[in-house]
């Protein structure tokens, strides 16, 4: 019955991040300085890869697929918290509220797949060479691909279908910038045990088994490269992992640092500023990582650079 008294709540107020004051500007401008920077890094690599015939690999495929899940982790965060931050605050409907975390997950869950998949193939082109042209043709690195959005889109449906099932009531104030599973289950009145349990168990597949997978692909590769005779050998085959090894490192850290070590219930804002790590620098900078650490994509940008400033 106590349930029952209690005002259902239809829509949310994310907080944010407030007391900006003559910051506000400043802070609204870096984010769209770095949303501009993150979409149209994407892009370039998306279309570089497409229009370059010696591109067309599995390592690049893949990356062109990672590129568009951050595009669209990217779309769904930042504009709403361009928004929040210039009004100090927005209310997003509890429907849109789920939508939101809904796109936030698949395309979390999609980068975790693509950058196992992209350590697949770095095994596969170092450590088993002479059948890497038949094992990594491109019809089974597209079906890999489809694979990859449709479980990715599936299971986390899956949660959502169930989260679709809660009813939220008391405050309706989120201490936040976007709706994230924790603030939602926290507003829930009622039982969330089922939806925790989901999530615990669908973290296996989307989350430990990859590192351990990556982990374990990565030790084959660096014991493969220790027997390469020559030195300049071993420095090309490492210069193949090192973008990619330098995403998954900062993936992983980014997402330990948020959702496994625990934080104090009253550093909230700090808890908001450590996301804007993964929710915001992250994306930023793994499209520049590939960018800039890739040697091919290196010269393809400073030729098009060139180009436009002649």
């Amino acid at each position: 019955m106590q349930e029952m008294n209690k005002t259902l709540i239809t829509e949310f107020f994310l907080l944010g991040f407030q007391n900006l004051s003559d910051l506000k500007i400043m802070f609204f401008m870096c984010l769209f300085l770095v949303q501009c920077v993150t979409i149209s890094v994407n892009i370039f690599i998306v279309l570089v890869v497409a229009s370059v015939q010696h591109l067309h690999t599995p390592m690049y495929f893949f990356l062109c697929q990672l590129a568009s899940a951050e595009m669209m982790f990217t779309i769904n965060i930042i504009p709403n918290l361009l928004h929040i931050v210039l009004v100090e605050g927005a209310i997003i409907s509890v429907v849109g509220c789920v939508i939101q975390f809904y796109i936030f997950s698949v395309s979390t869950n999609a980068e975790s797949f693509f950058l196992t998949l992209m350590s697949y193939d770095r095994y596969m082109a170092i450590c088993n060479p002479l059948h890497y042209n038949s094992l990594m043709g491109l019809n089974f690195c597209i079906r890999l691909a489809v694979i990859t959005w449709i479980f990715s889109f599936a299971l986390t449906l899956i949660v959502i279908i169930q989260i679709c099932t809660l009813q939220f009531c008391g405050s309706n104030i989120i201490d936040h910038y976007y709706c994230d599973l924790a603030p939602l289950l926290e507003h829930s009145c009622s039982d969330v045990s089922l939806v925790k349990t989901q999530i615990f168990l669908f973290s296996i597949p989307i989350v430990l088994f990859p590192f351990i997978f990556i982990f374990i692909t990565y030790l084959h590769i660096v014991i493969a490269v220790l027997h390469i005779p020559s030195s300049i050998g071993k420095q090309k085959a490492f210069s193949t992992c090192s973008s990619h090894l330098a995403v998954v490192c900062t993936y992983y850290l980014t997402l330990i640092t948020i959702y496994v070590i625990p934080k104090s219930e009253h550093a909230l804002n700090l808890n908001k500023t450590m996301s804007l790590l993964y929710t915001v620098v992250t994306p930023l900078m793994n499209p520049i990582i590939y960018t800039l650490r890739n040697k091919e994509i290196r010269n393809i940008f400073v030729k098009w650079i060139l180009k436009k400033t002649k």
